[in-house]
This record gives C-alpha cells, sequence and structure tokens, in this order.
C-alpha cells in the first residue's frame, strides 16, 4: 500500500470542488504540503489561508491557467521552489463545456494542460534521472466510458486523458522512471461542474431531455474522493479505476486491456 504521510502534491483545479477536497482530504491524511494551482485567484487564496488556519503552514497557492503554456511552466516551478519535493500530481482541473466560445479552451485544459503537467512531472520525478520517483494521478470521467451527444468534445478530450496515461504507462515505464500513472474515471458528481449543462452543451435541443437523467446518477463528493484515495494506496501503474453512484472504487484495468486485445486480433 502506497503511503500518504510526508508526501507532497500538486493539485490544478484545486480551489473548488473536487480539487478542494482532494486537498483537505490529502492533508487530513498526513501529507506534508499542498500547492493549490488554480485560475480563480480570490477563491484560491481564501480556500488557502482556511487550510493553513488548520495546518499550518501546509498549503500554498500559486495562480495558474492550465490551458496556458506559460502559465503551466511558471507555476511548475514555483510549486518545485515551494514544495522543494513533488511526490505526487493530481490533473484535476476541467472545463465541461462544448458551447462555441469555449469548446477550445476546454481541450486546452482537458487535454493539453494535463499532458504538459504529467510530462514535466515525469521529468522531475523520474528515478533514472536523479528523482526520487512518485506518482501522477489523471482525472478523466465516465464521460470518456460511452457516447454523451450533448457534449461530444469533453468526451473526446477524457478519453485522450485515458489513452494517453495507458500508452505512457506501458511497461517498462515504471520500473524505469519510479513514477506511477493512475486514472480516476469520476462518475457525475455534486459539484458545480454539474450546474447550468444546457448552456454548455453542443444541442441545447437535446439535451434538456438527456440531462433530465443526469441527477440519477449523481454521487456525492465525498464517494469520489474516496475512491481517489483508494486508487492512489492500491494502484498498479497504468490502472484505471471507476467512482459512480457511491460505490466503492473499482479498478476496471482488465476490462481495457481486453478491449485493447480484441482490437488488436483486427489491425
Amino acid at each position: 500500500m502506497w503511503d500518504i504521510k510526508g508526501k507532497t502534491f500538486l493539485i490544478t483545479g484545486g480551489a473548488s470542488g473536487l480539487g478542494a477536497q482532494y486537498a483537505k482530504t490529502f492533508l487530513q491524511l498526513g501529507a506534508k504540503k499542498v500547492a493549490i494551482l488554480d485560475v480563480a485567484e480570490s477563491v484560491g487564496v481564501s480556500f488557502v489561508t482556511s487550510l493553513n488556519e488548520t495546518y499550518p503552514g501546509k498549503a500554498v497557492f500559486i495562480k495558474c491557467d492550465v490551458g496556458n503554456e506559460d502559465d503551466i511552466k511558471g507555476a511548475f516551478q514555483k510549486a518545485l521552489n515551494d514544495l522543494q519535493r513533488l511526490d505526487v500530481i493530481i490533473n484535476n482541473a476541467g472545463i465541461m463545456s462544448d458551447s462555441p466560445d469555449l469548446w477550445r479552451k476546454s481541450c486546452e485544459v482537458n487535454w493539453q494542460g494535463l499532458v504538459s503537467f504529467t510530462m514535466k512531472g515525469v521529468e522531475s520525478m523520474r528515478i533514472d534521472e536523479g528523482g526520487a520517483g512518485g506518482t501522477i494521478i489523471n482525472i478523466a470521467s465516465t464521460a470518456a466510458l460511452f457516447k454523451l451527444p450533448t457534449m461530444p468534445v469533453y468526451c473526446g478530450s477524457k478519453l485522450a486523458v485515458i489513452h494517453f496515461s495507458q500508452s505512457l504507462a506501458e511497461p517498462p515505464f515504471f520500473e524505469r522512471t519510479g513514477v506511477r500513472i493512475l486514472t480516476m474515471c469520476p462518475g457525475p458528481t455534486d459539484t458545480p461542474l454539474l450546474h447550468n449543462l444546457l448552456d454548455r452543451a453542443i444541442d441545447k435541443k437535446y439535451a434538456e431531455e438527456f440531462y433530465a437523467a443526469v441527477p440519477t446518477y449523481t454521487q456525492e463528493v465525498e464517494s469520489a474522493v474516496n475512491a481517489v484515495v483508494k486508487m492512489y494506496q492500491e494502484g498498479d501503474c497504468g490502472s484505471i479505476w471507476l467512482s459512480v453512484k457511491n460505490k466503492p472504487a473499482q479498478d476496471i484495468t482488465d476490462m481495457f486491456r481486453n478491449f485493447y486485445i480484441e482490437l488488436a486480433k483486427v489491425i
């Protein structure tokens, strides 16, 4: 089982929602320090202030637009300077919108920013180049596992997260680098991400009927956070986990491996 105590965390999209709850929970479980990265500066500063009231000196806020490479470079280096050693990255930042004015930004945050933080994390952590190893948790979504016709761009960006993580983690990646890549697919969770979905759909006429079913499948934040903790403690490099309907986290890696095996037969 992988230990949490004494570990340092960098969490993108960490000022609110699931990201904020990840930070609180890992500090409760003994994390040494957390760097909260978010574009929402006032919210982030306020959140980190509250964390430091409970865990003095254990939280730092760094403003970062995860869809901007210059921001990522500066924020990552500042996090390294503040934390001194980086043990865990949680790539949590995300935009759930296929609207005409946001779908491109959604791809930049959900996919390109995640790739950038992952590659910078690997470079910093890898044991074959002087690092101490570590863990990178990439947050995908159940939207990557089924067809969501109201948000095809969002679905595509989250499926890209899964395949990127799987491809990167292919053996002997972990044996060579000491960096563990984990992927979590949370189902709809009771956070602001689910608010105003109609305004963010690619087809509003169809979306109203489609989204009527969403509350039926919504899970509590605590359940989603507990799933990430369990995955961190027990997950093998390259594993994919599922968190839905307030059920215990489930390792679904073998399902994907079987899928790849079947596809390989016809390629």
